[in-house]
């Protein structure tokens, strides 16, 4: 899982600024009133070539007449529970405050976890001098930093590198014989009961009220002799309704709950129908590189209703388009209808996902697809695809080596994918395509 990096600090010191460029987005919203952000916020980003979630946090010590303060501290507190690193922020314009100073007696207090401080909007020499009276605080990293211009950014992050946690060691070495599934979808569509029915127990409290799993649930089961992880997540509303607090914490567990996955079941409701929301988990899943099932419950609700059936498989096949190949199952939890055809399906999903293609069949059935299809010209200039090698797996992750990766066409690359995994016996597992410039490999050019 990504390592937790939670942002905190006294209000208007510039959190969400550094929040919105080490995210590279906009994504928080600046203003020079303090008390903007109330909820965390969160967002990915990368720190030393190691992808982390960052948490964007309100103030500590709120206006008194501010609304939701209470909150405010309810969501900083839960924020450095589940950081890994703590990045504690003041204003060097500012000066050294009572209020820095509390917070800092707060942290030494209460926090568990390794405690750095950036001293922000510092943009030259003669601040760095007026705000050395930070070095009063005793802490053990202390920086200057300008979040707006960047200046003393790339030294923090290499110190917040250093003291994330050590990197897990492969999944597939740390247990090859547990397939781990997360159960996602919206609020009561049958994913705890479908444990439930799985293990043969109450292994999960099942209620009508919708948000009655608000944590992510892991329950190890044995079935036909194989060893499974099945974690059950809090129902996801679309953003709009989620409620503060405790349904936040608990959307953002189910969604981080995926990235502990092999394969991540999407339920949906076959009386509701498909909605946007089904979609956007359905894309999470695919975005974390995770294998995808959809599961549509509450079968037994249609059957009988041919119109209505007719439907729903239309929107299904039209909804799944950017993923046609991903299995789509269709289930009754309440009478068991379909149950069985779940982890025969997740056990063939798993071996594809783990699958390695052997080197010269890859590029015996990238020859024969190129030559049947060759790529098009762009700007009077044709794409050449040197050759392709499997560089991962979980999900298969194929290299191939061109002249120009701009001049992959999303058509052509779409071709590509189709095709390769066609040659390839991927028939419900996805396929990850990679193109790679001479520039791009080692003792080039780096990135910026």
């Amino acid at each position: 899982m990504t390592p937790i990096v939670a942002i905190v600090g006294r209000p208007n010191v510039g959190k969400s600024t550094l929040f919105n460029r080490l995210t590279r987005t906009r994504q928080a919203l600046v203003d020079d009133l303090p008390g903007v952000t109330r909820d965390r916020l969160y967002g990915r980003a990368k720190i030393e070539g190691r992808a982390v979630t960052l948490v964007d946090t309100g103030g500590f010590d709120p206006p008194a007449d501010q609304a939701f303060a209470a909150e405010v501290h309810a969501q900083i507190e839960m924020a450095l529970d589940e950081a890994d690193v703590i990045l504690c922020l003041a204003d060097g314009r500012a000066g050294l405050t009572p209020q820095d100073q509390e917070v800092a007696r707060y942290l030494r207090r209460t926090a568990t976890k390794p405690v750095v401080w950036a001293v922000n909007k510092v943009d030259g020499p003669n601040l760095e001098d007026a705000a050395a009276e930070f070095y009063s605080l005793g802490v053990d990293h202390l920086f200057f930093i300008s979040a707006a211009h960047a200046r003393g950014v790339p030294e923090l992050l290499e110190t917040l590198a250093e003291l994330l946690p050590p990197e897990e060691e492969d999944e597939a070495l740390a247990d090859q014989n547990e397939v781990r599934l997360a159960l996602l979808g919206r609020p009561n569509v049958g994913k705890s009961s479908l444990i439930n029915r799985l293990t043969g127990q109450d292994r999960v409290v099942v209620s009508d009220v919708p948000g009655t799993t608000r944590d992510a649930v892991d329950t190890p089961v044995e079935i036909g002799g194989k060893r499974y992880l099945l974690i059950d997540t809090a129902g996801i509303r679309r953003q709009g309704k989620v409620a503060r607090g405790l349904e936040k914490a608990g959307v953002f567990r189910s969604l981080r709950a995926v990235e502990r996955a092999h394969v991540g079941a999407v339920l949906i409701d076959a009386e509701e129908g498909i909605t946007d929301q089904d979609l956007r988990l359905c894309g999470h899943v695919l975005d974390s590189h995770r294998a995808l099932i959809l599961v549509v419950n509450k079968w037994d609700l249609v059957v009988g209703d041919e119109y209505r059936k007719g439907i729903l498989l239309r929107e299904v096949e039209e909804a799944l388009r950017f993923a046609p190949w991903a299995p789509v199952l269709y289930m009754s939890v309440k009478t068991g209808h379909g149950v069985s055809k779940l982890m025969p399906t997740v056990d063939k999903l798993f071996a594809e996902y783990n699958q390695r293609i052997n080197t010269a069949q890859l590029n015996q059935a990238l020859t024969q697809i190129t030559e049947h299809h060759p790529p098009p010209m762009t700007k009077g200039k044709r794409l050449k695809i040197y050759y392709g090698s499997q560089v991962a797996s979980r999900p298969p992750t194929v290299v191939l080596m061109v002249n120009d990766p701009k001049r992959v066409h999303f058509s052509y690359r779409r071709y590509l994918t189709n095709e390769l995994r066609r040659a390839l016996g991927l028939t419900i597992a996805p396929l990850r395509l990679i193109f790679r410039g001479k520039q791009d490999g080692k003792g080039g050019k780096r990135r910026p």
